[in-house]
């Protein structure tokens, strides 16, 4: 939705063409509810898409804000959805809106691994950037943050590759996808135990890179801290995000995407 005027506002709500939420969204920039208040300004403030954080949430305030979401800026994204609200949310969401997408134009299996559920209204256009990311995983353990980066830089408007199963216990895994990596404009690397592959990785390609941590190992640091250790401490120059912070590295890409796609388009 573009700024209106107060004036241009209570006139679309006059001949019914904006309801009251669209237009507190319109005038305030959130939409207040029960469930709390949801942010409808903050794509247009700052190039990154709201999503609904469903843990410490009952199934009706996901649903209730996903809801918002959808009235007021034409899209939903909840992410850490447990099954009850997945199914709670999926049911409402369909019933309430039935000429939405859910989980439009991909495979549903990167949403279900990431426990995300996106959705687009029937007026909706997703931005599409002329910037490729790629989204590496060491290991299969890595794919739930990965999948929730892949879903957030896909909806902030980049194309998206995923490279998967390429960590460094065998080396050879990297080096053969390697130059497909160097085609990429920026690369997510995510990898849990001592967190090796991003600093490998970034020694090998000349875009950004910006490593993710997984919560998987074996005692001391299991939980992701030597990864996250272990990447902060690179040799090689690369970016990094907190633990499990797959949606923080989508919108990251998703940001240096834009901005290569503004400076491809001024050429």
């Amino acid at each position: 939705m573009t700024e209106q005027t107060l004036q241009e506002v209570l006139a679309a709500v006059a001949a019914g063409e904006l309801s009251p939420t669209e237009a507190e969204a319109e005038l305030a920039g959130y939409v207040t509810g029960e469930a709390g208040r949801f942010d409808a300004a903050r794509e247009r403030r700052s190039g990154v898409p709201e999503a609904v954080l469903a843990t410490g949430k009952s199934p009706a305030e996901v649903t209730a804000l996903a809801e918002t979401s959808l009235e007021t800026t034409g899209r939903t994204i909840v992410t850490r959805l447990d099954s009850s609200q997945r199914t709670h949310l999926t049911e409402q969401l369909s019933a309430a809106f039935p000429d939405a997408t859910i989980c439009p134009d991909e495979s549903t299996i990167p949403y279900e691994r990431a426990s995300v559920v996106v959705v687009h209204g029937s007026t909706f256009e997703r931005p599409s950037f002329d910037a490729a990311v790629g989204v590496v995983t060491a290991g299969t353990s890595d794919a739930v943050p990965a999948a929730e980066a892949e879903i957030i830089a896909r909806e902030m408007g980049a194309k998206v590759t995923r490279f998967d199963d390429i960590g460094v216990a065998a080396l050879t895994r990297t080096l053969d996808q390697l130059p497909d990596l160097r085609e990429q404009d920026i690369l997510i690397v995510a990898a849990g135990r001592e967190g090796a592959l991003p600093t490998v990785v970034a020694g090998l390609v000349d875009v950004p890179v910006i490593g993710l941590p997984v919560s998987t190992g074996y005692g001391y640091g299991g939980s992701g801290e030597a990864a996250l250790s272990g990447m902060l401490q690179s040799c090689t120059a690369l970016s990094v995000v907190n633990i499990d912070a797959g949606f923080t590295a989508g919108v990251q890409a998703g940001l240096i995407a834009r901005q290569l796609d503004q400076a491809r388009d001024s050429k």
